[in-house]
């Protein structure tokens, strides 16, 4: 298995995005999760960096030019999911990367401030 750290590139990218009010509370992961071609979309426009900045984990090992360098997905490359962040958290969690989790749920926490939602 991977050994995953914190992406701070990502973590700060889902704040920013939040602060300006780019975040969906109401739309589940499954239904707002970025297909492959929306993806290779993002990698042939912003690189591996910016695909990259979509997510909350990077595995340091794995190849700086591939999709799979990176892990936790919480957006649909135009704004923060809430559920994506639960699902990050949640995933995290169980495979033992606290300080993902731990970043997973400053965000969500953020998020539910930003939007008025009681967690």
């Amino acid at each position: 298995m991977p050994t995953y750290s914190v992406n701070s590139a990502g973590v700060r990218q889902a704040r920013a995005l939040i602060d300006d009010g780019k975040y969906d509370t109401d739309t589940e992961w499954s239904d707002a999760a970025p297909s492959t071609d929306d993806e290779n979309r993002v990698v042939d426009r912003d690189g591996y960096d910016g695909f990259g900045a979509w997510h909350l984990a990077v595995d340091d090992d794995a190849s700086p030019d591939t999709k799979g360098r990176y892990a936790c997905p919480y957006g649909d490359f135009s704004k923060v999911n809430r559920a994506a962040l639960i699902h990050a958290k949640q995933r995290a969690a169980q495979n033992d990367h606290t300080e993902i989790e731990k970043a997973a749920d400053r965000l969500l926490a953020h998020l539910d401030k930003a939007a008025g939602i009681d967690s």
